[in-house]
């Protein structure tokens, strides 16, 4: 797992990178029951974190979940749970 293989694609795509959230469909229901399609994005942030264990700087996307999931088990464990359940883009 070399930290920069970790870099964030060119392409931003709205998915996280630590927990693997991404956008949902669902309908905007008007007043009179009409229904039409919408998408319910994540809260995305492209953050910056220095990684202790490799001594270097990564950009991740990351939810709001994803930023308070790596505050609580800290970033090493959070990428390699990210990393085992395929959400990073190595």
């Amino acid at each position: 797992m070399h930290p920069q293989k970790l870099q964030k694609h060119n392409t931003m795509s709205k998915i996280c990178q630590i927990t693997g959230k991404k956008a949902q469909t669902g309908n905007n229901v008007a007043h009179s029951n009409l229904r039409t399609k919408r998408k319910f994005n994540v809260n995305l942030f492209t953050k910056k974190f220095f990684w202790v264990e490799e001594d270097c700087w990564i950009v991740l996307n990351v939810s709001a979940a994803g930023l308070r999931l790596i505050n609580k088990i800290g970033l090493d464990a959070a990428i390699k749970s990210a990393s085992e359940k395929g959400f990073l883009n190595t």
